[in-house]
């Protein structure tokens, strides 16, 4: 084929794709047939590695978008959490939850340990693998979670909100207990953890052990059933009372001084 002819025929891909809105082939296509004639690939060959670097495109811009919408507060993932640094944390039962099986089965999960245990870097990291799994995952503090939806009771769309939520494959809730909640905010996190009760999952990360658990909501009955929905057929990971930060970052220097 003449320059000429090549020419023609990128304006003529990069018009077609444009149209039928493919843009990992129109940037990928003239380095793949370079790549496809090296390779001394059929047309069909060509045509098939055009085509799948459409769909890896494709697939990774809806994991971009999936931990976008999710509103993580920062990037941690399973495999950056020091299990070295986190003793109680059983690292068999962190890539057992990490494969995802206890999503489709709606599972609950509660991190419990004092601040800087690393109960949020997991609670994080498994959102984050639960994402690229293909699942909708959104991560929330509970406070947030409270006043989101008492703004949504106020202005009279709180069954949309609650029901946004109940379709979540997972739902991350952090920061269970660094505030205690009235009598309406109590009630109102009720609604949200009945509404996913045994159909969808939520992980829940906590600094207090559940007998402390009556200093976050004032009716006794309340944090009973609360605690009875989020425990049954729950995977409970104790991270400590030793914080993960302190002993990942001694174990950092240690490395250093051996190196």
């Amino acid at each position: 084929m003449t320059r000429t002819g090549d020419s023609a025929s990128i304006a003529a891909i990069g018009a077609a794709t444009r149209e039928l809105h493919l843009p990992a082939i129109r940037q990928e296509a003239t380095r793949l047939a370079e790549s496809a004639q090296r390779a001394q690939l059929s047309f069909l060959g060509y045509l098939a590695e055009v085509l799948s670097a459409e769909v890896d495109a494709r697939a990774e811009r809806r994991r971009e978008r999936r931990i976008h919408e999710a509103r993580f507060p920062r990037m941690k993932r399973l495999a950056d959490f020091d299990l070295s640094a986190a003793p109680k944390v059983s690292p068999t039962t962190i890539a057992t939850l990490a494969s995802g099986g206890y999503l489709d089965k709606g599972e609950p999960i509660v991190l419990l340990g004092d601040s800087g245990t690393g109960k949020s870097h997991l609670l994080i990291g498994l959102g984050i693998a639960a994402c690229e799994q293909g699942r909708s995952v959104r991560y929330v503090t509970a406070p947030q979670l409270v006043n989101e939806l008492a703004e949504a009771a106020d202005q009279r769309r709180l069954s949309r909100v609650v029901a946004r939520y109940g379709r979540l494959d997972l739902l991350c809730l952090d920061e269970l207990g660094y505030i205690s909640l009235d009598a309406r905010g109590a009630e109102l996190l009720f609604q949200i953890v009945t509404e996913r009760e045994e159909r969808g999952a939520i992980a829940t990360a906590s600094n207090l052990p559940f007998s402390e658990w009556g200093q976050m909501f004032p009716d006794p009955r309340l944090v009973a059933a609360i605690i009875d929905r989020i425990t049954f057929r729950a995977h409970i990971i104790e991270t400590g009372p030793d914080s993960y930060r302190l002993r990942a970052t001694r174990a950092g220097r240690a490395t250093k001084k051996t190196t």
